[in-house]
């Protein structure tokens, strides 16, 4: 299987890196950035290629479970390694990369009960382009809310040195938060809304579970963006709603396909 080597190699080269940097913070040290983002660029050129071989199979498109999870991280490590050329954003890197790792290793080895399909008309296409750069800035929101949740921690409890010395400032952290939920309320606005208007029969395809989920995780970035327009929301308040979008998002991208593809074949 020609994805295998790749997909091995990139998993080795996450999990070093992700190994290297966490050892780096709880040090107060900051890693040698051009280094860390060459190997980020080598690990996401070979996981891509991993993921273009697992989903482009001989029956057809596969967007199983695992493999769909391996794309959606792919996608995650690529919008992630761009954005930290101009923001502060590579500490997540030791946050996601792990993740990303045993994506690749679970796409390699297992499948699921999803049928691949020999091809996509150009909405659903677009739709499911949508929906994934949706789903993957929301969770890289979520990381950053999560790195938000521990310098207000260490900050409570002074604790200047080690993580909390290498980390940007926190409004810095606080604005970088929230650029990132707007970008991914949008994407995620255009995902719904190509999503009721291309599919007739949301029942009948198994989408209403993801569409209410998804409706739900919506509304809750959409209040958390209101508040912190026009009541200047933040800190706690604004990370507890991170991450109850989020929770609901989960539930609907990979809450149907777990248990139609997994616990009901």
């Amino acid at each position: 299987m020609a994805s295998a080597p790749a997909g091995l190699i990139a998993l080795f080269i996450y999990l070093g890196s992700a190994v290297w940097q966490s050892k780096a913070l709880v040090n107060g040290q900051q890693v040698k950035k051009p280094t860390l983002l060459l190997l980020a660029f080598i690990a996401i050129a070979l996981h891509g290629f991993s993921v273009l071989q697992v989903i482009n199979t001989p029956a057809g498109i596969d967007l199983g479970f695992f493999q769909v999870s391996s794309l959606i991280f792919w996608v995650m490590c690529t919008v992630l390694v761009i954005s930290s050329l101009k923001i502060p954003v590579e500490n997540l890197f030791a946050l996601l990369f792990p993740m990303a790792a045993l994506s690749i290793i679970c796409s390699l080895s297992f499948s699921s009960g999803y049928t691949p399909q020999e091809h996509f008309s150009k909405q659903i296409g677009w739709h499911i382009l949508l929906s994934i750069l949706a789903y993957s800035i929301l969770t890289i929101a979520t990381l950053q809310a999560l790195a938000l949740a521990v310098q207000n921690k260490l900050l409570r409890e002074k604790k200047f040195q080690g993580v909390l010395s290498v980390l940007p400032p926190l409004q810095t952290m606080e604005a970088l938060l929230f650029e990132m939920l707007w970008a991914g309320t949008v994407l995620l606005t255009l995902s719904l809304g190509t999503g009721f208007l291309f599919f007739d029969n949301i029942r009948e395809q198994h989408l209403a579970h993801k569409m209410a989920f998804s409706s739900i995780a919506w509304l809750a970035y959409a209040i958390l963006l209101w508040g912190r327009v026009t009541l200047g929301w933040r800190g706690r308040r604004a990370i507890n709603w991170t991450i109850g979008g989020f929770v609901a998002l989960m539930l609907a991208y990979f809450g149907s396909k777990f248990v139609l593809e997994l616990l009901l074949t």
